[in-house]
């Protein structure tokens, strides 16, 4: 029995480590899997070495006082790993921990192909040196991304884009506004402040300002947010003009997306889901005026919205940093809400966008990163 051994640091991963594995039993019911994952792999059979939850850590505040646990678990994952020998190590996203767990094994002999491609092309792109020296293959969620990893030397692997099997398109918007008594003529706003501690600090009081200078020019607007359940208290609490609906499934998610005449997102993954949605959007972030600085000297992008950075163009207004402003939010969504052209027009190049991200031969995501898999274990014979 071939032996994988898969590795997840956060609930993204996890979903894309579970969805690899059933493509990966569909061809080859003889695999064998371990590693460390989430409920998604779990229910594909991972017996997790560790809670995955130990490494879903996220800034410095976060992370440094979990130095020394995070250290042992590296530890702990590095010597199972060279106990059991795998055909590979796979290791998903997470590139804090898991390509620190690709540096220590590969030179011992382990093969390592890495799913989610560092966003390095966007900036501090010297990193690439070192990612070089980690991993055998790359596995591209981005068609532009295998150009500039191979010029370094690495073999990359376009799969497509995870977002495309997230089912953002199957929202039922009729359900939505029955459910929660909203007529044909109710403006829906769904707003996105992000789910990390800083970007719900930075972004929940500009947000909600620009939804009361919006509800000063339409009468009917509504508001859905959707969000995590551990933010549902932070965000009921907050100074909204209206009382919002507050979402916590993903199913309920989709359905307020499709039936939302608009969305206000801070910029992401969610600018995505979007698309797929067909929801009109404008795009927004801040950041600290030190990290803003820092910033700006690295990037190497023209867009921070990957719908815009595909198309080529602005397509989703983004209002990032001083631009970020609610007088500035506010007039960036209206004509979303008022002009059916306008949001035909982004909907247009969303479909343009989302065909980019498809892999060849009408394969789904992960099918094709199954395929890059069994194709490099194939190779290595």
């Amino acid at each position: 029995m071939t032996l994988l051994y898969l590795v997840a640091g956060e609930p993204s991963g996890d979903v894309l480590g579970g969805r690899l594995m059933t493509a990966l039993r569909a061809r080859r019911p003889d695999l064998a899997f371990a590693g460390i994952g989430g409920p998604r792999m779990a229910e594909q059979g991972l017996v997790s070495l560790f809670p995955m939850e130990e490494l879903s850590l996220m800034g410095l505040a976060e992370v440094l006082p979990k130095l020394r646990a995070l250290a042992r678990r590296m530890a702990e994952a590095e010597v199972d790993v060279l106990r059991r020998r795998p055909a590979a190590l796979v290791t998903i996203d997470a590139p804090s921990f898991t390509l620190r767990l690709a540096a220590r094994v590969r030179p011992k002999g382990v093969h390592v192909i890495h799913y989610v491609a560092p966003q390095v092309w966007a900036w501090r792109q010297g990193r690439v040196r070192k990612i070089a020296r980690r991993v055998d293959r790359l596995l591209a969620l981005l068609p532009f991304e295998p150009p500039f990893f191979e010029s370094a030397g690495i073999r990359t692997t376009f799969v497509g884009h995870p977002v495309l099997e997230s089912g953002a398109d199957r929202g039922d918007a009729a359900r939505f506004r029955a459910v929660y008594g909203l007529d044909p003529g109710t403006k829906l706003l769904a707003v996105m402040p992000g789910s990390r501690g800083g970007e719900l600090a930075r972004h929940l009081p500009i947000f909600t300002r620009a939804t009361e200078l919006l509800r000063r020019r339409f009468a009917t607007l509504a508001l859905a947010v959707p969000t995590l359940p551990r933010l549902v208290e932070s965000i009921a609490k907050a100074p909204w003009p209206v009382t919002p609906i507050i979402i916590t499934e993903t199913g309920d998610k989709y359905d307020a997306w499709a039936a939302s005449t608009a969305a206000l997102a801070k910029s992401g993954t969610t600018s995505l889901e979007l698309a797929v949605a067909g929801a009109p959007q404008v795009v927004a972030y801040r950041v600290s005026p030190i990290t803003a600085v820092i910033v700006r000297r690295l990037i190497t992008v023209p867009h921070a919205s990957l719908v815009n950075l595909l198309a080529g163009e602005t397509v989703v207004p983004e209002l990032l940093q001083e631009r970020c402003t609610p007088e500035a939010l506010a007039d960036a969504l209206a004509p979303l809400l008022t002009d059916p052209d306008a949001a035909a027009g982004q909907r247009a190049a969303f479909a343009r966008v989302l065909a980019q991200l498809r892999p060849a031969g009408g394969l789904a995501p992960s099918e094709a990163a199954a395929e890059a898999v069994l194709s490099e274990l194939r190779a290595q014979r």
